[in-house]
């Protein structure tokens, strides 16, 4: 089996920050889609980002997201599960103005088979570091769950907090091509 990955959009903050990123027209072409994300907030604390996806044009901002999160900060670790939310949410996973100056999250999503008419499936690895004696590092590992049967056409971002995205944060968007399965 070959597998290709192929860029599909990639967009950087600029000087102004941003409030959310969106992909939109996401190409029905690919097998799978995969998110390479590294962000970091305007917002005073660490803060966090949701996802939030959309099929024929509009982004689906109901309940019909949940996840599973295994956490680890270096004082504790978590595991948690949510359901009925209105986004896939990646608690505390991100630097914040308050963090170590230059230091961004680094974020891997995956979502396999994304024109099926099932559920879902959305895999995260992500990393937050802060290098101050005040807060610590963090790794997330998370499964989720978006309970819509439609194709994957859009996918949006935002901060958790009301902090914007800082200039230099970076969402790359692939699509997965498996051939010879």
């Amino acid at each position: 089996m070959s597998v290709f990955l192929q860029p599909i959009y990639t967009q950087t903050v600029g000087s102004g920050g941003a409030s959310s990123i969106t992909f939109n027209n996401i190409p029905q072409t690919f097998t799978d889609l995969k998110i390479v994300m590294s962000g970091r907030s305007s917002f005073s604390t660490g803060d966090a980002f949701f996802m939030q996806i959309g099929t024929s044009g509009s982004i689906d901002s109901a309940a019909h997201y949940s996840n599973t999160r295994l956490l680890g900060n270096g004082g504790a670790t978590i595991s948690d599960k949510y359901s009925g939310k209105t986004g896939i949410f990646y608690y505390a996973a991100m630097p914040g103005a308050g963090s170590t100056a230059n230091t961004f999250n680094n974020a891997e999503i995956y979502i396999p088979n994304y024109t099926s008419s099932n559920y879902k499936q959305i895999l995260l690895d992500n990393v937050a570091e802060n290098n101050s004696a005040t807060t610590y590092t963090e790794q997330d590992l998370m499964a989720g769950l978006w309970q819509n049967s439609g194709s994957v056409t859009n996918i949006m971002f935002a901060t958790f907090n009301g902090g914007n995205f800082v200039q230099y944060s970076t969402f790359s968007l692939y699509g997965v091509l498996r051939q010879g399965i």
